[in-house]
């Protein structure tokens, strides 16, 4: 059978799913795994792997047929790491059987992903991470910390990078690993933030072991495996698709219209800019997804994801400040561990606290901006005087 190349062929396949498996009496899980073996789970993956070899863009016929037929999803926010990460990272560098054993479970959302990337001592300068892998046999037994670990306290699995070789420049000497969150060398703390939740966590490895056949890549390629999960991460958090007037611009204009006792000229034109620029990088997003249709993320990933912040900390500031003193109250102060981060389903002050977060995560917005420079607008690298130092020799 040939992979479906029209919105037809594929509605045709949907329906065949729905008459099959009746999702108002089909179980959840039952009906995501049907849809994994129909290939509609991503239409451009492989088939066998959830999806036809398709055209990528075809995926949205797939969501707004499902979604008319009120159909499950499984859950993407909940899952986003290991969706818009660890998938593509696994598809490109996993062997034949990583994929089969990781992909389906990852996409249905039985098994929940997080990242251990960052460190104190290596964030926006990844490459300086100092956790160690050290070869036992068939096995790898890795020691360090880890820390902003997004989900960690409800992972069943981790995409990981560790120091495998100290003696070459860092970039050399690092491997990708797939680590597993029950391991009991694994230990996950969580981190209160600003907001007075623990969305994030610090994770302590201490003699956890990972099996070679977990390791994706080759030894000391980790970070050229890392540059494929950083791209697709930065396409995930700033490029997303969202309908007109969704997201934060949606939430902020409904409080707007809300309250027509605090409009003022002034806030309408600020306001109206926002909107402008909401929509603008709404159909920006929608371009370079159309781009990603015929291949991998670029660093145009980085520059959404620039915008995204820049203007997710805009709108969020404007809402509190229309508020006043409304806008201060922050509704929930009790520590808690969340699964996910729900920005439209809270109050503003939290919106406004949590925003602050977005320059930083996947990537802080100073970083972005080099990557924009340096890949985009082809200006000269900044000097790196590390670049061919042994790890071990480095100053910390």
């Amino acid at each position: 059978m040939s992979a479906p190349t029209t919105a037809r062929e594929v509605r045709d396949l949907v329906a065949d799913l729905l008459a099959r498996h009746d999702p108002a009496t089909t179980e959840r899980t039952a009906f995501l795994n049907a849809r994994w073996e129909a290939g509609l789970a991503w239409v451009g993956f492989p088939v066998g792997l959830g999806g036809l070899g398709a055209p990528r863009a075809l995926q949205q016929v797939v969501e707004a047929e499902l979604a008319a037929a009120g159909a499950p999803d499984n859950n993407p926010r909940r899952i986003g790491i290991g969706l818009g990460m660890a998938a593509p990272t696994i598809l490109t560098f996993g062997t034949d059987e990583q994929k089969q054993r990781f992909l389906r479970p990852l996409w249905t959302g039985e098994e929940v992903w997080c990242q251990l990337f960052s460190e104190p001592d290596a964030g926006s300068d990844l490459a300086a991470l100092g956790t160690r892998a050290t070869r036992d046999g068939e096995d790898w037994v890795v020691t360090g910390q880890k820390v902003w670990t997004s989900t960690a306290h409800t992972a069943r699995w981790a995409i990981l990078v560790a120091r495998t070789d100290p003696d070459v420049p860092k970039h050399a000497g690092m491997t990708y690993f797939v680590c597993d969150m029950t391991d009991p060398g694994v230990e996950v703390r969580p981190l209160r933030q600003i907001t007075g939740e623990a969305e994030f966590n610090e994770v302590f490895l201490t003699g956890a072991r990972i099996p070679d056949a977990h390791r994706l890549g080759e030894v000391g390629d980790g970070w050229r495996v890392a540059q494929t999960t950083l791209m697709n991460e930065r396409v995930a958090i700033g490029g997303r698709e969202v309908p007109r007037e969704g997201g934060m611009v949606g939430v902020v204009s409904d409080t707007w219209r809300a309250h027509p006792e605090l409009h003022t000229p002034e806030a309408l034109d600020r306001l109206t800019k926002l909107w402008v620029e909401s929509e603008a990088l709404r159909h920006a997003g929608t371009r370079m997804r159309q781009q990603l249709a015929a291949g991998s993320p670029g660093p145009e990933g980085s520059a959404m994801k620039l915008a995204f912040a820049r203007l997710s900390q805009a709108l969020s500031g404007f809402e509190v400040e229309l508020l006043a003193e409304d806008g201060l109250r922050h509704g929930e102060w009790t520590m808690f561990r969340p699964e996910l981060v729900d920005f439209t389903g809270r109050d503003a002050g939290y919106r406004y606290l949590r925003a602050k977060g977005n320059s930083i995560e996947g990537g802080t917005s100073e970083i972005l901006r080099n990557i924009i420079a340096e890949r985009i607008l082809g200006l000269p690298s900044e000097p790196r005087v590390d670049k061919d130092v042994p790890w071990k020799d480095l100053p910390r």
